[in-house]
């Protein structure tokens, strides 16, 4: 069961409505959103790049394009270390294709998930060493790297650092440290992610070597896709970034993109930031998890368009073999919950041993999902068994860690994400003192469901939802609107699709409208639930065309139905009860 809650934030809803000539139900979203005063929301309705702030401001921003200057003058030669996910990837791109257009002697390595694990480590340095690099520069990493980059520096090397991740103690000895978090950095927006602040350097390197900034505006598509596939907060400057950087992925001048847009079945189509989420991020995140994300970096780096083809070919084959890899992990981790004694704990721990350790996290991810609890997946790894969690909001998974930390041999997160060692044989272990420990209660684990606007359907018009798309992009800290009418009697419903995943039926309020209605979660399990409520006829009638006694309360998304140049107003049902 889920526990709906209507947003009750206040403000002057008719007068923002008024000054910026929107309607009271879309000032009312863009307040549930946390957007307060006037000049916030001015900038978002109509932020653009002339928005952002001025990247000298980032500390050792300035620093380090002087040093890469005078590497680049003296044909130094410099090797940029990134990350195999999608923000790693784009980061290393920028970069590499900034320091190159500079004319810099710049290579670039990413660290190989399974073998190298996260960052720059000592086995690249050495490599870097051998291979006379004179320059190092990181990005998405590098932050912590405290030990490793000492190294670098005994053997003479100059180390720059570009990152966004949390602070430790103790920071790394680097010649330069571009990270916003730092506390003593003057910029402003401090939720970058690390492709972004790679841009940052890369303009003021531009303007330093007297190419025009203008030319970094390419970066945008790239700053789009790590913003959206690193899962970073879509306000403020990330809000512009993306929504600037969709408006070129539209019409994307890179061989690679293009290739992979085609692949992925979206030519022609208006990309938005959910297609970066979960069907070209995808693609390029399952080349690190799978293989190495060289490919996806090497797709992004070709020019040719027959060979972008070929490995967006690949890469779209890799991610199809990464979701049926997640399929059957999730199948298996349920089958285990529900046939043993895990159904019974508030956080679940499951150890599947054959797992590959780089899906742990996607399948802790959508077990949370199932359950509405924590989770935790255990796999088998060289040096005894890695994991990786997934959280809700009730509990600090981080902290949870903290209070066990002699289990682990390396652990590391957040609130609601974590990764972990172990040795073999303590999945058990960890799994009794993490719900020995807990102070969740059953209550919350209900699965909140926060609405915006309780609003009737009969307020709908085709101008209202063309104007909800001022609130796009959508993602994280910038959800999809979501609205709420009770008791619609419900008629006319029949499953649809290929795959018959979808459920199409009428609503009717109680003022006599009637509108089209579209359902793409778990048809089977709304129609027992519909069974137990209403009883059996009442659900034969509701599918059989027919009137019935079916009333409910559906929380929702308007939509505008475009089809033969006939345009109908429909709803998409998020939850029911």
């Amino acid at each position: 069961m889920e526990r709906w809650v209507v947003s009750a934030k206040r403000a002057d809803f008719q007068r923002i409505a008024s000054d910026f000539q929107i309607d009271q139900v879309t000032a009312r979203l863009i307040r549930n959103r946390g957007i307060e005063g006037d000049a916030a929301i001015r900038e978002y309705l109509y932020g653009d790049l002339s928005d952002l702030a001025d990247p000298h401001l980032l500390k050792d921003c300035d620093k380090a394009v002087e040093i890469l200057r005078e590497k680049i003058r003296g044909q130094r030669r410099i090797r940029i270390i990134g990350d195999y996910d999608i923000d790693g990837v784009n980061a290393t791109y920028i970069l590499y294709r900034g320091i190159s257009r500079c004319g810099g002697n710049v290579d670039f390595e990413i660290p190989d998930r399974m073998k190298d694990g996260y960052g720059i480590n000592e086995n690249l340095i050495q490599i870097a060493r051998e291979e006379g690099i004179d320059t190092i520069i990181t990005c998405d990493n590098g932050i912590a790297a405290v030990g490793q980059i000492r190294l670098a520096k005994s053997y003479g090397m100059t180390v720059i650092v570009t990152d966004h991740h949390e602070l430790q103690e103790e920071l790394p000895p680097a010649d330069a440290l571009v990270n916003p978090k730092q506390p003593d950095c003057a910029y402003p927006f401090k939720g970058l992610c690390g492709a972004v602040v790679a841009l940052k350097v890369v303009l003021c390197l531009y303007e330093r070597m007297g190419i025009p900034p203008e030319e970094a505006d390419s970066f945008l598509e790239e700053a789009a896709i790590a913003t959206v596939g690193d899962v970073m907060d879509l306000m403020g400057e990330n809000r512009i970034l993306v929504k600037e950087g969709l408006k070129r992925l539209n019409k994307t001048a890179n061989p690679g993109l293009r290739a992979l847009i085609r692949e992925c079945g979206l030519e022609g189509r208006k990309i938005s930031s959910y297609h970066i989420g979960f069907v070209i991020g995808p693609c390029i995140n399952a080349s690190g998890r799978l293989d190495t994300a060289k490919r996806a970096l090497a797709l992004l780096l070709e020019e040719d368009e027959v060979k972008a083809a070929a490995l967006a070919a690949e890469l779209k084959e890799l991610n199809d073999e990464r979701k049926d890899m997640t399929a059957r992990g999730v199948e298996q981790a349920v089958e285990m919950i529900e046939n043993g004694p895990l159904k019974e704990d508030k956080v679940l721990v499951v150890y599947l041993p054959a797992c590959h350790e780089s899906l742990a996290g996607i399948i802790a991810g959508r077990v949370r999902e199932r359950y509405s609890r924590p989770a935790i997946v255990l796999t088998d790894s060289a040096e005894g068994i890695k994991g990786s969690g997934r959280s809700i909001e009730a509990y600090n998974m981080f902290q949870e860690l903290c209070a066990c930390s002699e289990l682990f041999t390396k652990f590391g997160g957040h609130p609601m994400a974590a990764g972990m060692s172990l040795e073999r044989g303590m999945a058990e272990t960890l799994r009794k003192r993490l719900n020995e420990q807990t102070a969740l209660t059953w209550e919350d684990l209900v699965p909140k469901i926060v609405i915006d606007v309780p609003m009737p359907v009969s307020y709908l018009t085709e101008k209202l939802i063309r104007e909800l798309s001022v609130l796009e992009p959508y993602g994280k800290g910038n959800t999809k609107p979501l609205f709420a009418e009770k008791n619609l009697a419900v008629f006319g419903a029949r499953i649809l699709g290929q795959n018959r995943n979808v459920l199409k039926m009428h609503v009717k309020s109680q003022t006599g409208t009637v509108m089209e209605a579209l359902y793409f979660g778990d048809i089977e399990g709304m129609r027992k639930y519909l069974e137990e409520k209403f009883g059996p006829a009442e659900t034969e009638k509701l599918f059989q065309g027919r009137e019935n006694a079916i009333r409910l309360a559906f929380t929702y998304y308007p939509g505008i139905n475009e089809f033969r140049d006939r345009k109908t107003l429909q709803i998409v049902i998020q939850n029911y009860q």
